[in-house]
């Protein structure tokens, strides 16, 4: 049977699932592949970590360069984040001629054209499925089991840690630093989580989600952006009352003039819609398509096995040739190719919100109303307690938007989603 040796760059949490797979589970891979896939180096810099897992002698290094001489070494799984010294890895491992493997949504959102041309030149290819949504099939499931349908929108929840945060703030009345407090003892959060809570994550994620889905060529620093750390028991008890919850939703939706919309933020989602019920870690995203329908997936959206069910797949798919010809056919990232939907400004993205003005005094609240007036705004008083709150009438981000800068409160905002 005819061998292919692959290096795994990175031997943190994914790392050790997708060594435990390659290692314990060789004879089913093998029935996949048809030949036998063989783990034969694995990079990472801490070599004295304890792990829950043993490795062949001589199989782990600190020094990237052992995989890069390997000429038998056909696919690399890159594992390690970041977008500095992980960018310069993957080029250096595309020039040698082999085929990627990776689950670094930041560095496809940042660096995603210099990759893929990079790729394309040297007759080499990316897989990237665990980059988003963990373990939930979602780039081969919009890129190609949906490829007969013109994808209107998509409505997801991106980020495992938010959507924790969020939960338990929703079920026990918590403050957002208890539940972050608590998503950190339990390792869903960092401890620096604003990567996570600011809205990042999520942003990098639906930005290549709208890559394919869309062709939408826009750095993810453009796409409208907005963390839940403002979030308050306050503002879930305001939803409540209304039928609603609060979800961190990244959404990307076409436009009557042919652009995509894109946004990242908290929203009011009606209890018992699908992304109202997802609780936890998890991840979901509704897919509607044109000849399809509306489509939901839901699962685990981070974790060791999740994810690394996501890597191993793309490893058996780029041995079976499976991802040469998507790589092939959907030009991502290709900058000469047909130019793709542009992303649409604040103006495209219209709705219901709530507001919330934190300490705002009872003399001030005339002056709010009479900004929200002159940009033609109608909004209704909404809470009898606590914080001043209000509910508008349909208005375009762009809009509420310019109306909040002139107000020196900051606010809470929150689109609702009908």
């Amino acid at each position: 049977m005819k061998i292919v040796k692959v290096g795994l760059i990175g031997f943190g949490t994914v790392g050790t699932g997708v060594a435990r797979l390659l290692l314990t589970q060789k004879d089913r891979i093998a029935r996949q592949c048809g030949r036998e896939v063989r783990l034969v180096k694995i990079v990472d810099t801490e070599l004295e970590k304890q792990r829950d897992i043993v490795v062949p002698e001589g199989m782990l290094t600190a020094d990237y360069r052992q995989v890069l001489a390997d000429p038998e070494i056909s696919v690399v799984v890159q594992l390690i984040g970041g977008t500095g010294a992980e960018r310069k890895i993957m080029l250096e491992m595309l020039r040698a001629g082999k085929n990627i493997v990776t689950a670094n949504k930041a560095l496809l959102a940042t660096h995603g054209v210099e990759i893929f041309r990079t790729a394309r030149e040297n007759g080499c290819t990316v897989a990237f499925e665990a980059a988003v949504a963990g373990g939930i099939p979602i780039i081969a499931a919009i890129s190609e089991s949906l490829a007969a349908n013109e994808i209107r929108g998509i409505q997801a929840i991106l980020n495992g840690t938010c959507n924790f945060i969020l939960s338990r703030m929703e079920k026990e009345g918590s403050d957002y630093a208890s539940a972050l407090a608590e998503a950190q003892r339990r390792g869903f959060a960092e401890a620096n989580p604003d990567l996570d809570v600011a809205g990042k994550d999520a942003t990098q994620k639906i930005a290549i989600l709208s890559r394919i889905a869309f062709g939408v060529k826009a750095s993810w620093e453009e796409i409208l952006r907005e963390g839940i750390t403002r979030v308050s028991a306050e503002d879930f008890h305001h939803a409540k009352s209304q039928g609603y919850t609060i979800r961190l939703i990244a959404e990307a939706r076409r436009t009557k003039n042919q652009t995509v919309a894109i946004s990242v933020g908290p929203a009011w989602v009606k209890l018992g819609a699908q992304l109202a019920a997802v609780d936890g870690a998890y991840n979901a995203v509704s897919v509607e398509g044109d000849a399809v329908g509306h489509l939901f997936f839901y699962g685990p959206g981070a974790g060791e096995m999740p994810t690394a069910s996501a890597v191993v797949a793309d490893v058996i798919d780029t041995i079976l040739g499976r991802t040469a010809i998507t790589f092939r056919t959907l030009n991502l990232w290709d900058e000469k190719a047909v130019s793709g939907l542009k992303l649409a400004g604040a103006e495209s993205i219209r709705g219901e919100f709530y507001l919330r003005f934190p300490g705002v005094k009872a003399e001030a609240e005339k002056d709010i109303y009479g900004v929200l007036a002159k940009h033609g705004i109608s909004v209704t008083h909404f809470a009898e307690k606590g914080d001043f709150a209000l509910l508008t009438e349909d208005v375009s981000e762009a809009v509420l938007s310019a109306a909040l800068e002139m107000i020196p409160e900051k606010a809470v905002k929150m689109r609702i989603l009908k």
